[in-house]
């Protein structure tokens, strides 16, 4: 993305001279518009709320992410959906017959399940692996098979796509060897995603969700460390980023790992599901109101820093599910720590 700030509104100035009662409003299309910065998509806001210009923006990247709220705001998102498979076979049908360079080779499709998969239903990326693997090839007479297409997938690092299936492949590699606590491995997915052009910010956001998920309470620190790599990431920018993203890598593969928040969240979502809007016990209720106090909304609620070590047992979920106990520490230094001050805490009430 070579524009600017000065050149989109050039653009809008000369969108401007050419608007006249009956003529449709000029047509702005930014391609890639996720690599415009913050100041650049305000330098568009203005024309786009006075209808100066009809903007179309494309992206391969999620606009909640990458997209200013207001312009968003302002705008209509429609998906573009991956071909289906017929399609996809129409696509490789009509190239194989028509296309000036293919069609000069007498080429069989013996096996299409390589091609689709890792076209990701993109049209442009089938052609480009058939391409690849086709022109690889000296003979006149090719039989293209699975085998031979992962061959040249395995060759070729360009074909690394952000949108893909060996984008999902690697992502979940790089995943599985930080939470096997495999630096190693974490690193060497790390440079994959990195020698083809994956987007950094990308991979540092996966850290940031892989700190809480699988790291955890058995290392707060993690959390904060991913989120601070997120941030300097998205200040420092290639190469130096890649410096930033190993040593985060790192840290959270040889860290200790516990799911337990995971799991937590994930069964007290289930149990809201299960009993719906059970009422909160009027002890904990807020009570700004005469009229609530006299309901006996925060009757009898203990203020815990009034109380002995900063804590006094008091009935904090809805009667129906009183007890219930929803988080459970794991296995590790930091976890058994939080485990021996809950059971001294809740000796009486939970199951710790």
């Amino acid at each position: 993305m070579h524009s600017g700030v000065k050149d989109v509104r050039e653009a809008i100035e000369k969108a401007k001279k050419q608007q006249f009662f009956n003529k449709p409003n000029a047509i702005l299309f930014i391609d890639e518009i996720h690599r415009f910065s913050k100041s650049q998509q305000d330098s568009l806001l203005g024309a786009v709320e006075q209808g100066v210009i009809t903007l179309i923006g494309a992206t391969t990247e999620n606009p909640s992410f990458e997209v200013i709220s207001p312009l968003l705001s302002r705008c209509q998102v429609y998906i573009l959906k991956p071909l289906e498979k017929e399609e996809l076979l129409n696509l490789l049908d009509t190239a194989v017959k028509n296309d000036i360079v293919l069609k000069e080779k007498k080429i069989t499709i013996k096996e299409n399940e390589a091609l689709l998969r890792y076209s990701g239903g993109d049209a442009r990326k089938l052609y480009n692996l058939l391409e690849l693997v086709v022109l690889s090839e000296e003979s006149d007479s090719i039989e293209i098979t699975n085998e031979q297409v992962l061959d040249k997938l395995q060759e070729n690092m360009a074909l690394y796509d952000k949108g893909g299936e060996l984008h999902y492949d690697i992502i979940s590699a790089f995943i599985k060897s930080v939470r096997g606590s495999d630096p190693n491995a974490a690193v060497y997915w790390l440079a994959r995603m990195l020698e083809g052009g994956e987007d950094i910010k990308f991979i540092a956001r996966r850290l940031v969700i892989l700190a809480a998920e699988d790291i955890g309470l058995a290392n707060p620190n993690a959390l904060l460390l991913a989120t601070n790599c997120f941030q300097a990431v998205n200040m420092i920018g290639m190469p130096e980023a890649r410096i930033i993203l190993s040593e985060a890598t790192i840290y959270l593969a040889t860290s200790p790992k516990s799911n337990s928040a995971y799991m937590a969240i994930g069964d007290a979502l289930e149990l809201v599901r299960k009993t719906g809007d059970l009422p909160v016990p009027l002890n904990i209720r807020n009570a700004p109101t005469k009229l609530m106090k006299d309901l006996g909304y925060g009757k009898d609620y203990k203020y815990a820093h009034s109380y002995d070590g900063n804590f006094a047992q008091e009935e904090f979920l809805p009667e129906e599910i009183r007890a219930r106990k929803i988080y459970q520490p794991q296995e590790n230094a930091r976890e058994k720590e939080i485990s021996s001050m809950l059971r001294r805490w809740w000796k009486d009430y939970y199951n710790y």
